[in-house]
């Protein structure tokens, strides 16, 4: 029995940070051929999906220039494409540097303010034709977690992506492109990220696949004080990993693909053998 054919696991997306500042591994892949190779192991560990990021939406980072942001990513993401076919996201806000990244080679469009930071960002989504991914996010990344307060975090996250998933289709976004993303850890408190992944059904709903991406984030020592460094956050990335899988994310963001992988891999497994109960 093909086990995967019953239950398949969601993708995985590779994070390739090409930073001097990102706040898991920034500095680590800042030169071109840190960052190729660091993509292509991803890519042999398993990764569905390479996310491409030259500035860097941490808590508390300053923004970088569009000609900056181009002249990190686009030479990776053209290095990586020579050698491989799968799929590439540029992860910028800037509709200049996505319209640059798809014409270098990549195939997705993320975006942590909705498509929201640029008057013209609507409209390169739909001239592009690339998936693109709607994240949630109040503010912007140097100020967003100075006190981020909800009524009902749920609720209001599920609607605010719903109504940037109808801009992006009226202004010509095909539907099928479309990913919704809850934005852990972006204007958020523990709390926050634990009910929104408590409850990731209700965006599941909407009926747009689900980006899942808390991997390494600051939640997990929100819970784990001892998790104070981000390289001491892999068993909680891999439980929120499974946890986002298991409510009906369609992808998850992670640094450490081989472990997920192979733990997304046991999930679908043990999922495939399990039977109602009688």
């Amino acid at each position: 029995m093909d086990l995967q054919s019953l239950v398949k696991p969601p993708l995985v997306m590779g994070i390739v940070n090409v930073t001097p500042d990102s706040f898991s591994d920034g500095g680590r892949h800042d030169t071109r051929e840190a960052a190729l190779a660091h993509a292509l192991r991803l890519i042999e560990q398993g990764a569905d999906v390479l996310d491409i990021g030259g500035e860097s939406t941490r808590p508390g980072s300053d923004p970088v220039s569009e000609d900056e942001e181009i002249a990190r990513t686009l030479p990776l993401i053209a290095a990586i494409r020579a050698r491989w076919d799968g799929m590439i996201s540029i992860d910028t806000m800037k509709p200049g540097v996505a319209r640059a990244a798809v014409a270098a080679g990549a195939t997705m469009w993320n975006d942590v303010t909705a498509l929201m930071h640029n008057p013209d960002s609507l409209a390169t989504a739909a001239e592009l034709g690339c998936q693109v991914v709607l994240m949630h996010m109040k503010g912007a990344p140097k100020t967003m977690q100075d006190d981020p307060r909800y009524d009902d975090v749920v609720a209001e996250v599920v609607a605010h992506l719903a109504a940037r998933a109808e801009a992006a289709m009226a202004a010509g976004v095909a539907r099928e492109k479309i990913w919704l993303d809850p934005g852990i850890g972006f204007a958020k408190t523990t709390d926050h990220n634990l009910a929104l992944t408590a409850r990731l059904e209700a965006l599941v709903d909407l009926g747009f696949p689900v980006l899942y991406a808390a991997s390494r984030k600051r939640m997990i020592q929100g819970v784990d004080a001892s998790a104070v460094q981000a390289s001491d956050r892999l068993g909680g990335s891999l439980a929120l990993a499974l946890e986002g899988a298991r409510r009906g994310a369609r992808m998850v963001r992670v640094h450490d693909v081989r472990e997920t992988v192979q733990a997304l891999k046991l999930q679908a497994a043990v999922r495939a053998r399990a039977r109602p109960a009688s």
